[in-house]
């Protein structure tokens, strides 16, 4: 029997056109993915994790194919990662995501080398979690940088964790901070 008992999906885009700034010629889109899945563990401590982060790989591989599909795998820029344990859970049941999210994003983006970034948190149903976005091939592009959010209004439940990725078209709208830019990435090691 799997450990994975997914309850529900989520799929968000947003557009982002402007930030106050000159009106962009195309938007910013970033995606978020959310599954709301079963906590094997829930209410009670389990000394090995590993079983259950190799089974999350599908479930990040099918939640990676949704954020490409939608945004177009030539486009993604930048990408995060998170999840939301519900309250009879522990910080480690979330964070299993960092392996088997992290591979399956960089798997369907062709290997990309920079860290994927992550948040993870325990809370009740409708908690809000903010995802850090960096971009895809090098850590230090400051102009990718950012936030989305995922939130599921009935999830994680008590005995739940929600898992999400997301993935961006691109950095902040109207970025002007310099640093390492896009188009100057040099490195094979995922930092300049």
């Amino acid at each position: 029997m799997s450990l994975v008992n997914v309850r529900k999906m989520k799929l968000d885009v947003e557009e982002i056109w402007h930030e106050g700034g000159p009106r962009q010629d195309e938007p910013l889109r970033i995606a978020v993915a959310t599954a709301i899945v079963k906590n094997p563990f829930a209410g009670k401590y389990e000394a090995n994790l590993l079983p259950f982060m190799a089974e999350l790989r599908a479930l990040g591989s099918d939640l990676s194919a949704r954020l490409v599909g939608e945004l177009g795998i030539a486009n993604v820029q930048a990408y995060g990662k998170g999840a939301i344990v519900g309250e009879d859970g522990e910080l480690e049941h979330g964070a299993v995501w960092h392996e088997a999210g992290g591979w399956a994003m960089r798997e369907v983006l062709g290997n990309p080398k920079a860290m994927v970034p992550a948040a993870k948190t325990i809370g009740g149903v409708g908690t809000r979690l903010m995802i850090p976005l960096g971009h895809i091939h090098a850590s230090y592009v400051r102009s990718h940088y950012g936030t989305c959010e995922t939130t599921v209004w009935d999830g994680p439940r008590r005995d739940e964790i929600a898992f999400a990725l997301a993935m961006a078209t691109g950095g902040r709208i109207h970025s002007r901070l310099g640093g390492l830019a896009a188009a100057d990435i040099k490195g094979e090691d995922g930092l300049r």
